[in-house]
């Protein structure tokens, strides 16, 4: 780190920086006039702005660009602002400090120069560039260690949305996600809709393979179902088990219908080997489809009950399809009325 002296006159530099080299201070750098100031501290080179100079002793009176105005210039480059600048003037000049000040100088010294008051201001200076480098290294810390805080928590939050195990949505984000939509439908009067969807037979898909191979089954079919969703707004997530739940936003029955028929086909596209299930001897899907225009009285469980009933019937007559469930009442709370969620389906 240096010290950079600024005067036009080498009678000037000379002595200044020979009594600074005796008491300890070997790092100098010399330029006699503004401009060669700025090269020395690289305000041209957006890489190296500074150069390591930790004061400037700078001349009030310079020809061509004084030190005033130079001063002025240093300060406005963010870069250098925090270096400071004590400004050298005359005993007949302090009409100029006022000036010198506002350009954003930090300290003053009188010619002809005192050896006990330049050493004196001179480590004043240096302490307080290197407190404002301290306190800066310090804000910089902080900003990076909240910013990696920010990134943990990010990922903690992202993570506590996952099912662990396929790396879908798990139930709870879902019916966060869920809420938020059905508000956004009654706000808008848009249609919404959602699947419930089941392995078929997947307990004996797990007693044929194991609980392994299950997992790497469920894995696959998740893959699966994510890929068949093509909006953004889309949502599936593992509902628990073998079970996964589909929430398609701004969707009516055919739209439903055709996505649902899209992932059923996709998933028997797999071809997964199941020998104990009478559907092709592979792994399949049933799938129960609801839809509705949220209104102020209707429930909002009880769309999905309504498909978790249409899947219960599915499975009932075969599996390997879907049911769109059917509206239970014309009435302003809803075309489905409440019922609970069915409990255990057949497996």
């Amino acid at each position: 780190m240096s010290i950079l002296l600024v005067d036009d006159s080498q009678d000037n530099i000379h002595p200044l920086k020979l009594l600074l080299e005796t008491t300890g201070y070997s790092e100098l750098l010399t330029a006699r006039s503004a401009s060669e100031a700025f090269e020395q501290l690289g305000m041209e080179d957006p890489q190296s702005a500074g150069r390591g100079v930790e004061v400037i002793l700078m001349d009030i009176k310079m020809p061509g660009l004084d030190g005033i105005e130079a001063c002025r210039r240093i300060k406005e480059d963010r870069r250098l602002r925090d270096i400071p600048i004590i400004m050298v003037t005359g005993q007949t000049e302090e009409t100029d400090l006022e000036a010198a000040f506002a350009a954003g100088a930090n300290d003053y010294i009188t010619k002809p120069i005192k050896v006990v008051e330049l050493l004196a201001r001179l480590r004043s200076s240096l302490n307080l560039k290197r407190e404002m480098d301290t306190r800066k290294y310090r804000e910089q810390e902080l900003l990076r260690v909240t910013h990696e805080l920010e990134e943990v928590n990010q990922e903690l939050h992202r993570l506590s949305s996952l099912d662990g195990l396929t790396g879908l949505a798990n139930r709870r984000h879902f019916d966060n996600l869920y809420e938020r939509s059905w508000r956004q439908a009654l706000r808008k009067g848009n249609p919404l809709s959602v699947l419930m969807i089941d392995i078929d037979f997947f307990k004996a898909y797990n007693d044929t393979y194991g609980h392994q191979t299950g997992d790497e089954c469920l894995k696959k079919v998740a893959s699966a179902l994510s890929r068949g969703l093509r909006r953004s707004g889309d949502v599936v997530a593992r509902y628990g088990g073998e079970e996964f739940i589909v929430l398609l936003p701004d969707t009516a029955t055919p739209g439903a219908v055709v996505v649902a028929e899209g992932l059923r086909e996709r998933v028997k596209a797999l071809a997964i080997p199941h020998v104990r299930s009478p559907n092709g001897r592979q792994v399949t899907l049933s799938l129960g489809v609801a839809s509705t225009v949220p209104t102020l009285k209707a429930l909002p469980l009880a769309l999905i009950a309504a498909a978790d009933h249409a899947l219960y019937q599915v499975k009932q007559n075969g599996r390997d399809a879907l049911k769109v469930a059917e509206p239970t009442s014309p009435s302003p709370d809803g075309p489905f009325s409440w019922k609970e969620p069915i409990a255990n389906h057949p497996n």
